[in-house]
């Protein structure tokens, strides 16, 4: 498939899926206008973390690497009444930006960004989320994804 095919596909699943959204087209607006770099999920693929997270019934949710905030929206907006969703974050200035675009989205009550590094932070989410999370999106520095996992698979995972 060549590059203009792959992107016709894209903006087409798009198109039919993702409709326009100010609250989501906000938050990439500002990400970008922050200098934040542009390597946010697509919307298809926010669409898709939101389906996930409600076919499994999701009450808590981590989400490691949390840039703008754009995947955030789409987890929150996905949890039940009371969930909660905790994204970790080590950038201070995309720390600041996904703020704000939390709160523009009208989810800052069930939305915990913690500044930090996710292996500095992830041994204290262990002590404090008695329960573990329905879903864990990693979605970070790569070099760490098997770090990541191994906190995965060793104390955040609820059982169910």
């Amino acid at each position: 498939m060549s590059q203009d095919q792959w992107v016709a596909v894209d903006r087409y699943i798009n198109d039919l899926f993702v409709p326009a959204d100010p609250a989501l087209d906000a938050a990439l607006a500002a990400s970008a206008l922050a200098g934040l770099p542009a390597i946010n999920v697509a919307p298809n693929h926010g669409k898709m973390l939101h389906l996930l997270a409600r076919l499994r019934g999701a009450h808590t949710i981590l989400e490691i690497g949390t840039l703008g905030g754009y995947s955030a929206i789409w987890l929150a907006r996905a949890l039940p009444e009371g969930g909660r969703l905790i994204t970790l974050e080590s950038n201070p200035h995309h720390a600041e930006i996904a703020r704000a675009n939390i709160t523009r989205a009208g989810l800052s009550e069930i939305v915990d960004l913690r500044l930090g590094l996710a292996l500095d932070t992830l041994p204290q989410l262990a002590a404090e989320v008695d329960a573990g999370f329905d879903l864990i999106f990693i979605d970070a520095d790569k070099p760490n994804n098997p770090h990541y996992f191994e906190w995965r698979s060793s104390s955040l995972i609820a059982a169910h």
